[in-house]
């Protein structure tokens, strides 16, 4: 069993960095993966099925229906983000920009907040660099926002599932550490970004176009599927956890997840969570898979979906994302080690 648990583990570590179709095709391909590790495991039973059918709901309906609204009123949007960003003083903007879809995400989504984070980026007058920091540095606080509740992203979906906790359990549990982060992130944004008021080293932008009903439908069901193999995936993989993973220290796993700079952190979430983990180990695993997740594109959906609209390449990303998520990541393990 434990055989081939290692095999399944090696191919979702693997593959989707090394293959770009199964990049492309990442969530029939983890289910594929959550039925072969709930198969080896045992686990794969009525129970499970229905559970795995259940888990996606809420945040499915969040997704498809914040895609809904935001293409319905994407015109005045724009306007009153313009008309926000000439009023309000330019570090003052982009602090709150990032704080803000920060804080909501958790409510609007992840995948939502980075849609509205490419809007907002496209309407400002901000040089490549600019335009890359500032991408980055909100991607951070989406990606740690949006965990605080499970329709904000997968990974907490998963989380909650696999805990059998309620809706304001991560809250109660990160919310200090994940809200400090934000505003770190956003007085950072504020102090290292740069707010054109001419032309100078500005390219032509294309305005954001709209999505379709069928953009908007399909990444609905792939996040519906996506979250369902996650949901085998982790139901699998409890012998592996039970093994290896429940005695290793808190600081341990902390670092150990670094990995999620260039796996989605909700992958990593399904295999290595478990109930019988005590807090400050959950803690522990997963301020360290939300904040190396932001580190490169891979690492989170809103990253890949901001550097897919604004063509922002890995390289560029990894520049200023690698060193900011280091630093960060330095700075919790030492408050871990305080506090916690």
């Amino acid at each position: 069993m434990i055989i081939g648990l290692t095999i399944v583990l090696l191919l979702v570590l693997i593959l989707p960095f090394s293959l770009k179709a199964v990049e492309e095709h990442l969530e029939p391909f983890l289910f594929v993966m959550g039925v072969a590790a709930a198969l080896i495991s045992h686990v794969l039973n009525m129970d499970l099925v229905i559970k795995a059918l259940e888990d996606p709901i809420n945040i499915t309906l969040a997704v498809l229906i914040a895609g809904l609204v935001f293409r319905w009123f994407q015109d005045p949007i724009e306007k009153g983000i313009l008309g926000l960003s000439n009023k309000i003083p330019s570090r003052l903007f982009l602090a709150l920009t990032v704080i803000i879809l920060g804080l909501i995400s958790s409510i609007i989504t992840a995948i939502i907040a980075a849609i509205v984070l490419v809007v907002i980026v496209s309407v400002l007058r901000l040089d490549r660099a600019s335009e890359v920091r500032l991408v980055v540095l909100a991607c951070f606080s989406i990606g740690l926002g949006a965990a605080l509740t499970p329709i904000g992203e997968p990974l907490s979906t998963i989380t909650v599932s696999k805990l059998n906790e309620g809706f304001f359990y991560l809250f109660n549990l990160i919310s200090v550490d994940v809200i400090v982060a934000i505003i770190i992130f956003g007085i950072l944004a504020a102090l290292i970004v740069k707010h054109n008021t001419s032309d100078e080293g500005l390219e032509d932008k294309e305005s954001l176009e709209k999505e379709s009903y069928k953009e908007i439908i399909v990444r609905a069901l792939n996040i519906y599927l996506f979250v369902m193999g996650l949901t085998l995936l982790g139901a699998g993989f409890e012998p592996f956890i039970e093994k290896f993973l429940l005695d290793l220290s808190p600081l341990i796993l902390y670092w150990i997840n670094m990995i999620s700079a260039v796996l989605d952190n909700a992958t990593l979430a399904a295999a290595e969570i478990s109930p019988s983990m005590d807090g400050p180990t959950i803690k522990a695993i997963l301020l360290g898979l939300l904040i190396s997740g932001g580190m490169l594109v891979p690492g989170n959906i809103p990253n890949i979906i901001s550097a897919g609209k604004l063509k922002i390449t890995s390289s560029e990303w990894a520049k200023f994302g690698l060193p900011v998520g280091l630093i960060v990541m330095a700075v919790y393990f030492v408050v871990i080690l305080i506090f916690h």
